[in-house]
């Protein structure tokens, strides 16, 4: 039986990993197809029209440049565009002089990336300058002394070209991150209002564990989203998305606020929920956040669906005053009532509302 078990574990080990890796393919592919499409007029350009038997050069810069990662902002690729010409030229300028060989080598990236460091504060730069310029020094000469940083340049074109002309819509990627963290505030929230359902620490301590999960999401979604508008704007493919991305963004803006929120009222209701007590009153106030977000998810994914959020997160605002949730509430719960006001007034904010109209909204406090 043990050994039975044992083969089940391994074929569902396979098939998970399998689709983890279909998930990676699938992901990738509007990637994968930009590269080798830009690799192919770069080559074409090199060798073909300009006349370089091997453009080496012209193949490596357009796949460095362009690259597999997530953040394929244009300027991004622009500047790793530069450093790896500014890497070429330098190369092939001492080459010029010295020749090549081992102590070349050790000359010329010790000049490119004393350059690299002094021109750029960014370390990448210097990396991407002297990964070529090494490749340059140690490859055989050329009869045109300066025909590689041609194929450098060449590949450097036709890559920002391929980011407007072929994009990778990374708005489809902003999406999944967007609904990766909306899923973790779903979940944290359900657990915190368990908790004060039932006045149960280890629920609690669920929601606060699932909320500080967020972190990771939110910085890839921030990335995501700052690739799509920066596509977005050069694209003529994609610039009608623009509005929607700029939306986006600022709803990225209040999740990152938010999560912020969520996770100190999570750490706070763990910590009320260990006397014992029940507090259905502060859990249907919760309740209520973790619908208007689950709205808020729905109306970024319809963009007819428009308005019910922010309606939703204006009665609420209204309400959040511990008098009226909790009349009577002792000062720890009141205290947990008011963290709230911050949250729903950036998320308010996140869909549109003036931060001076948001805040309006809450009622006094004595």
């Amino acid at each position: 039986m043990s050994d039975q078990l044992r083969a089940l574990e391994r074929r569902i080990r396979r098939r998970i990993e399998l689709r983890r890796a279909g998930a990676r393919i699938a992901e990738s592919l509007p990637a994968i197809l930009q590269i080798v499409a830009a690799v192919a007029v770069s080559f074409s350009i090199a060798h073909w029209v300009i006349g370089h038997p091997t453009p080496i050069l012209a193949v490596t810069v357009t796949i460095t440049s362009l690259g597999l990662t997530r953040d394929a902002r244009p300027g991004r690729i622009a500047q790793s565009i530069l450093g790896i010409v500014l890497g070429v030229a330098v190369a092939e300028g001492l080459a010029l002089f010295f020749g090549h060989g081992l102590w070349q080598l050790v000359v010329v990236l010790l000049v490119v990336f004393v350059i690299g460091r002094g021109i750029w504060p960014n370390p990448a730069f210097a990396v991407a300058a002297a990964v070529p310029s090494a490749l340059v020094t140690v490859l055989p000469p050329t009869p045109d002394p300066f025909g590689r940083s041609i194929d450098a340049v060449v590949a450097g074109v036709v890559a920002l070209l391929a980011t407007a002309l072929i994009p990778r819509d990374p708005g489809r990627t902003a999406r999944r991150d967007r609904r990766a963290v909306f899923s973790l505030f779903d979940e944290g929230l359900s657990a915190v209002v368990a908790a004060l359902d039932d006045a149960d620490p280890a629920a609690g301590e669920l929601g606060l564990t699932r909320l500080r999960r967020t972190e990771a999401p939110l910085q890839d979604w921030a990335a995501s989203v700052e690739t799509a508008l920066a596509v977005a704007r050069i694209s003529p493919f994609l610039r009608r998305h623009l509005p929607a991305l700029r939306r986006e963004s600022a709803l990225r803006e209040a999740a990152d606020l938010a999560s912020r929120h969520l996770r100190t009222i999570a750490r706070r209701v763990e910590f009320l929920v260990r006397d014992g007590v029940p507090r259905p009153a502060i859990a249907g106030l919760l309740r209520d956040v973790a619908g208007a977000l689950r709205v808020i998810e729905t109306e970024q994914e319809d963009p007819q669906a428009v308005g019910g959020a922010r309606s939703l997160l204006a009665d609420l605002a209204r309400r959040l005053d511990p008098d009226l949730v909790e009349p009577g509430a002792p000062v720890v719960d009141a205290a947990a009532i008011l963290l709230v006001r911050p949250l729903v007034v950036d998320l308010l904010v996140g869909l549109g509302m003036r931060a001076d109209d948001a805040r309006a909204l809450l009622p006094p406090l004595d």
